[in-house]
């Protein structure tokens, strides 16, 4: 009970600003908390017939709070005074109190007499202590107590949830699932728990409040739109509610593990007859396996064929790939299964297991013993006799090859020996064909070895018993045959053809020449053809001019060409004439060409027309070349004009900028006359593009009249209306500081001669040397930090370079300086009178309002003198009005 003052009352029992400040800060808490304690009280008063409707109300005078703790405690209390005075309310209260005390619950800050004035929060403090000590503090769950046993056992029975994840007694419940959780993990029956929705909290709370309240017999106790509505509900009424479901169901669990154990020891039962069961069937389908496949493995017929010896090995490598690997996992778990059988009938003081003949461990040993034994050597002897099939084959394969080939090439040969084609050949066909038998009685003799690789792949065949030899054998003996044949038809042609080579010999001759002629003849026109047809693409006249001199120079040849054409046609004429004097058999047409006389004259009247053609699209060609010429030289013209222009424009504008004839206003009118000058040209750049446009249209690509394209001259207009622009804004900013800053036109010029004199690239910048020297010669004395803030001033964006319009910025501020200072120290001196400094104070009554505010704005960071809070002397009066950088 000490352990229950030291640790729960700490933890629960607060001191009474803590009662105040929870209740006073968030009402709905409050709220929470009556409905809740209110409905947890008459879940015991009913017990005794009565209850309560106003928490702070009933138990004021003492009867109803002592009624309460004698159902909560089984326990009899003092009897109670009936009296309805204020002494006799206070002593039952007393009494009620002095027993929650006698159970080891410390009161903090709970008297009787705030009980019976109806102090509503200690009479809330006062029951949250009877519920901490009588339904909350008993709980107990794998030794923790309380509320972090209450905690982990609303964990450990909806841990196996979706969408559940209860941390403490308030947010984790706003959704509803965890009350809905509690009553599926006991009573499944009750909810839906996979129709619930996250995002419907309402539902789920108002669900599981319903169904505590229907089947439970737990009180609704809580409101779902109270938690919804409340961003952490109260914890001390989500705690109450929580222990009356752990109280509910914690009858059950007990019912749930004396109704596990007797589960579990029928369940060892079950599960040693099914691993005795499980061991007969494995041990039976393992030995029916191995009397199967002995046999197979111990099979060593050979078979004849490559695919067939395949696939055996195949089927053995699936067997040692697919079959065997589970069939040995089987074995040792039959052997993991026999052995973890007998480990838990010892256990649990059962008679060993004794398998059926035939079935024990040992017999399975022996079975697989003697598959390995058959397995051994069966892939050996796959390999060879797989080898043996591969090379017959191989042999089997190489004789049909070349059968095949040699079959292939002798197809017609000896219906082509016996042909009489000679009869009514010409001679070049006559030396054709003997030139086609030599070559044949060439690759006749070739063939020679290839017949009698025939012969020897068939007697090996034969000798390694090949189970097709006859088939092979009667093959072999037909190509042999066959080959004598052939040589005999070879011979007896050779004969034949050398006598009618000399008949045509004469023929033949005229023949050859007029093929040697005609083929040249007939490239040249064909040639010409496609010359005279061929499109062509010129950029100039000059390389239009060059294919006119080309065409004509071909016109010239036109007259020997006919001449060779009709020279041609003698040699065809002679041929006939021979042919019709001597009777000679003509068969066929000229065997060295295909050319005939009638070609050669149909494309020589084809170049006689394409040669007009080509004259009249040279005569186009040439005009439309002349035409673009004019389109160049007139661009060119113009861009050589206004090109130089645009460059002396440019330069007189930047002489303008840097040379200091005139004041400054002389200067803006000089400029502006000359942008009006420019702007007048503008119609001459849009002439030239019209002409740019011309040449674009016409595909003139190239220009050898003039340097300048049209890109050159649109960016040198560009840049010359840019040049104007900011040259004149140049001059207009330098007018805006001489008269903003007082600078007379003399200091202007002075100025702008230091500044050119030290421009030494005469780019109208000076870089950073160029501006120290110019510092120097002007009496500066400075260090390298002096003149980095010196740039910073006049070079803010960091590029390296001073313009002339930030030197004249920088020359007129530091002439200003100086009086500046003055007047700072003037002020000053009015403001602060005999002392030196001045005060907030003064300020404000010495200055407007708004400017009054404002420079003491401007002050805020320097004000406070370690003599006089809130003042400030000369040095920082003048930093918050100018600035460091200024003064």
């Amino acid at each position: 009970m000490d352990h229950y003052d030291s640790q729960q009352t700490n933890d629960y029992m607060h001191p009474e600003d803590d009662w105040d400040r929870d209740l006073l800060l968030d009402p709905a808490w409050e709220k929470q908390q009556r409905k809740t304690f209110t409905a947890w009280c008459n879940s015991h008063l009913r017990k005794a017939g009565t209850q309560i409707e106003n928490i702070e109300e009933d138990f004021r005078d003492g009867l109803k709070l002592m009624l309460l703790l004698e159902v909560i405690s089984g326990e009899r209390l003092a009897k109670p005074e009936r009296g309805k005075m204020r002494v006799h309310k206070i002593s039952n209260v007393n009494k009620a109190l002095d027993f929650i005390a006698s159970k080891g619950v410390k009161l903090v800050s709970i008297g009787a007499e705030e009980i019976v004035d109806g102090n509503a929060k200690m009479t809330l403090g006062m029951i949250w202590t009877i519920i901490l000590r009588f339904a909350i503090q008993d709980i107990s769950v794998e030794e923790t107590s309380a509320k972090e046993g209450l905690l982990l056992w609303c964990q450990r029975k909806t841990a196996p949830y979706k969408n559940v994840n209860i941390q403490n007694f308030h947010i984790s419940w706003k959704d509803g699932l965890g009350f809905c959780a509690l009553i599926h993990r006991h009573r499944p029956e009750l909810i839906d728990y996979g129709k619930l929705r996250k995002d419907d909290p309402l539902t789920n709370l108002n669900t599981a409040f319903d169904v505590a309240e229907r089947y439970l017999d737990i009180p609704k106790m809580l409101d779902a739109e109270d938690i919804i509505g409340t961003l952490r509900p109260d914890e001390k009424a989500i705690m109450t509610y929580v222990s009356c479901y752990y109280h509910a169901f914690s009858g059950a669990q007990k019912a749930e593990t004396a109704a596990n154990r007797i589960c579990k020891v029928l369940a060892v039962n079950q599960e040693n007859e099914q691993l005795m069961e499980d061991y007969e069937k494995l041990a039976s389908d393992l030995l029916e396996w191995i009397r199967r496949t002995i046999p197979w493995l111990e099979n060593r017929a050979p078979e004849n064929t490559m695919q067939a010896m395949q696939q055996k090995l195949e089927d053995f490598r699936d067997y040692r790939r697919l079959h065997k690997p589970p069939k040995v996992q089987e074995k040792c778990q039959l052997e993991i299964n026999f052995n973890t059988l007998q480990t838990k009938l010892r256990l649990s003081n059962r008679p060993a297991f004794m398998p059926s003949e035939g079935k024990m461990v040992s017999d399975i040993n022996n079975a697989w013993g003697c598959l390995e034994q058959a397995e051994k050597g069966y892939e050996e002897w796959l390999l060879n006799e797989i080898r043996r099939l591969e090379r017959l084959d191989h042999l089997a394969e190489k004789f049909r090859q070349k059968a095949c080939i040699h079959e292939s090439w002798t197809d017609g040969k000896e219906a082509m020996l016996q042909q009489k084609d000679y009869e009514t050949a010409t001679l070049s066909e006559i030396k054709a064909l003997l030139k086609k038998h030599e070559a044949f009685e060439s690759d006749l003799a070739a063939h020679q070895d290839r017949v009698e690789q025939i012969a020897a792949i068939a007697q090996e065949l034969n000798e390694l018993d090949y189970y097709d030899s006859p088939s092979v054998n009667a093959r072999c003996q037909k190509i042999c045959d066959q080959w004598d044949n052939l040589g005999a038809l070879t011979q007896k042609r050779r004969e034949a053809l050398e006598r009618t080579e000399k008949l045509l010999e004469t023929i033949d001759q005229l023949y050859l020449e007029y093929a040697k002629r005609a083929a040249p003849f007939n490239n040249w026109m064909e040639g010409a053809m496609e010359d005279l047809q061929d499109t062509f693409i010129v950029h100039t006249i000059e390389e239009i001019q060059g294919l006119t001199t080309a065409h004509e120079q071909f016109k010239a040849t036109l007259p020997d060409a006919d001449k060779e054409r009709q020279a041609i046609l003698g040699i065809h004429n002679e041929v006939s004439k021979i042919v019709q004097t001597y009777h000679v058999n003509m068969a066929g047409t000229n065997p060295y060409t295909t050319i005939t006389p009638q070609e050669i004259n149909g494309k020589w009247d084809h170049v006689r027309q394409l040669v007009p053609r080509r004259d009249q699209a040279l005569m186009e060609e040439h005009a439309r070349q002349q035409h673009n010429e004019r389109l160049r030289k007139q661009f060119g013209a113009q861009a050589n004009v206004i090109g130089p222009w645009i460059q002396t424009k440019m330069e007189e504008i930047g002489r303008i900028s840097i040379e200091m004839h005139g004041t400054l206003e002389d200067q803006l009118n000089h400029l502006r006359q000359y942008e009006k000058s420019i702007v007048n040209y503008k119609p001459k750049i849009d002439q030239l593009e019209g002409d740019h446009q011309q040449i674009q249209e016409a595909l003139i690509f190239d220009n050898k009249h003039t340097n300048y394209t049209m890109e050159h001259i649109r960016v040198g207009w560009e840049q010359l209306l840019t040049t104007i622009a900011r040259t004149t804004n140049e001059v207009e900013n330098q007018i805006l500081t001489r008269d903003a800053k007082g600078i007379s036109q003399e200091q202007m010029n002075e100025f702008r001669a230091s500044f050119n004199h030290f421009d030494r690239k005469k780019t109208g910048m000076m870089d950073a040397e160029d501006f120290r020297t110019c510092l120097i010669s002007i009496g500066y004395n400075m260090g390298e930090a002096e003149f980095a803030r010196i740039m910073s001033i006049v070079d803010p964006n960091r590029i390296g370079v001073v313009t002339f319009q930030a030197f004249i910025d920088f020359m007129s501020r530091e002439t200003a300086d100086t009086d500046t200072a003055d007047q700072v120290m003037a002020s000053f001196k009015i403001l602060a009178g005999d002392k030196n400094y001045i005060t907030v104070d003064e300020l404000r009554r010495e200055l407007p309002p708004d400017q009054a505010e404002y420079c003491i704005a401007r002050m805020a960071p320097y004000t406070g003198l370690d003599s006089v809070p809130g003042a400030l002397d000369y040095m920082s009066f003048s930093t918050a009005l100018y600035g460091e950088s200024d003064l």
